[in-house]
């Protein structure tokens, strides 16, 4: 059935509200308070066109999952779009433009950092808001990085370098570098194809990802667009506060080939991420009680507060892949970690968008080789994440004990100007430069001949705590 213009604008509040998705007209009323990110992320959309939104945020199977047959009310008349008028909001629309309106050409590009200048510039604000943003004064997120500037390097010379190896193995997957896609939530924010781009990009390139649980695709998807059936692919789990949903996406990542859970821990409640929270104040202002929620907050609502431990044992019960905790951020917990079997601990404050003021990663990753040390001969896997920015960052993690560190922002970095997978591959390609050249500096020939008395760590053991009880 063909619709008028009108007849969709009537429908824009909650007691009846209808948007419209790629022509079709839908009827989510009923749908508003399950909503995940928030009843008022789709009132601010009704009785309008909300594919641009729509898009930004999901895929299209997303519709067919979400929405019962019952909720398509009819299809808009092309000629009537054009009477709903623009959506205010939309992320198309904040987007600045350079002088010549296009993004620079990727070979201009020669460190992360530059793929963050861009990212600043053409994202859109809410997304920008969403992936930069840090919790409370952002002490975390910067510190994070400038414990890497505290560490120096100390090269061998002399050593006959004449070419070097960067593979390595993650949970028995052969890498060709010491660097894994951490979990970003809604990449789609930054490129159409996000996470689909990641996975290809991951595929020619010779990375392990691991697939968000706020991903904007769903997981079939994304494994259709690896490179081969043998690579690699994690899964991220947020346990819901409805145990049956994360049982569900347990096994639905099982069914679909993932090859080891991740299990953040870090975030039991979600961060004053005060920019995000700036950005959507105007999005959230029908509902009072919403005011100030950012994307973080409202997406994450569903992250169970109350798990502990035995978390484990509940996992294990439904899959015996290789289980990774991810937000361990005190040698105590590393320890405990170990005493429970997993099979890998990520060191990670989150980013910095938790609970500010958290000690860094590698202040972490220090502290385990001071006081727990066997740990790092032990068959458990320690991955770090967090301000790693450059290839001599990613060698002092590899020297200190680590497998592999993780990097989240400067992958939706790379996607986002419209690079997508172009973007990935030319970041990746910058930071595998660094990676052997530093090597070659240090005289490594191998990931494996990197040592801890290749870097002077006394500046940052400063920060150390004096002792602690294991």
């Amino acid at each position: 059935m063909a619709l008028k213009g009108d007849d969709i604008k009537q429908h824009s509040d909650r007691k009846s509200c209808w948007v419209v998705i790629h022509g079709g007209v839908y009827d989510v009323t009923d749908f508003l308070d399950s909503h995940p990110g928030g009843a008022n992320v789709i009132l601010r959309c009704a009785g309008k066109d909300a594919t641009d939104d729509f898009e930004s945020v999901h895929s299209a199977e997303l519709l067919t999952e979400a929405l019962p047959a019952s909720a398509l009310q009819g299809h808009i008349d092309p000629a009537e779009l054009n009477t709903l008028g623009d959506l205010k909001g939309n992320p198309g629309e904040s987007i600045s433009q350079s002088d010549d309106g296009a993004p620079p050409p990727l070979s201009t590009l020669i460190n992360l950092h530059d793929f963050e200048k861009v990212a600043q510039q053409f994202l859109p604000a809410n997304a920008w808001a969403y992936y930069s943003s840090a919790a409370d004064d952002e002490f975390s997120k910067k510190m994070n990085a400038y414990a890497y500037q505290k560490i120096t390097l100390r090269p061998r010379i002399l050593r006959k370098v004449q070419a070097v190896d960067t593979t390595t193995s993650i949970l028995g997957h052969k890498v060709s570098l010491p660097v894994y896609m951490s979990p970003v939530g809604i990449a789609k924010f930054a490129h159409p194809e996000g996470e689909c781009a990641l996975a290809a990009a991951a595929g020619k390139e010779g990375l392990v990802q691991v697939l968000a649980n706020s991903a904007s695709f769903p997981i079939e998807r994304v494994m259709e667009e690896r490179t081969s059936p043998s690579q690699p692919l994690f899964a991220q789990l947020y346990v819901n506060k409805d145990i049956s949903k994360s049982v569900d996406l347990v096994k639905r990542a099982v069914k679909a080939g993932a090859r080891s859970i991740w299990i953040t821990v870090d975030s039991p409640v979600v961060g004053k991420r005060e920019m995000d929270e700036r950005m959507n104040l105007s999005f959230t202002a029908q509902d009072s009680d919403a005011k100030g929620q950012g994307v973080a907050k409202v997406a994450a609502s569903s992250i169970s507060p109350f798990i502990d431990w035995s978390i484990l044992s509940w996992i294990r019960d439904l899959t015996d892949l290789p289980i990774v905790i991810k937000g361990i951020q005190c040698v105590e917990d590393a320890v405990l970690a170990y005493e429970h079997g997993v099979q890998g601990i990520v060191i990670s404050n989150h980013g910095g968008r938790s609970q500010d003021t958290a000690q860094s990663p590698l202040l972490t990753l220090l502290e385990i080789r001071k006081f727990a040390p066997a740990l790092l001969d032990s068959k458990m896997q320690i991955f770090i994440d967090g301000g790693i920015r450059r290839g001599t960052d990613v060698l002092k993690a590899i020297a200190l004990g680590a497998t592999a560190v993780g990097l989240g922002r400067p992958f939706l970095y790379s996607l986002s100007a419209g690079y997508g997978e172009d973007g990935v591959r030319r970041m990746l390609e910058i930071l595998r430069h660094e990676i052997e050249s530093n090597m070659t500096f240090l005289g490594a020939t191998s990931l494996q001949e990197l040592r801890p008395e290749m870097v002077n760590t006394a500046r940052l053991e400063r920060d150390m705590i004096g002792s602690v009880k294991l």
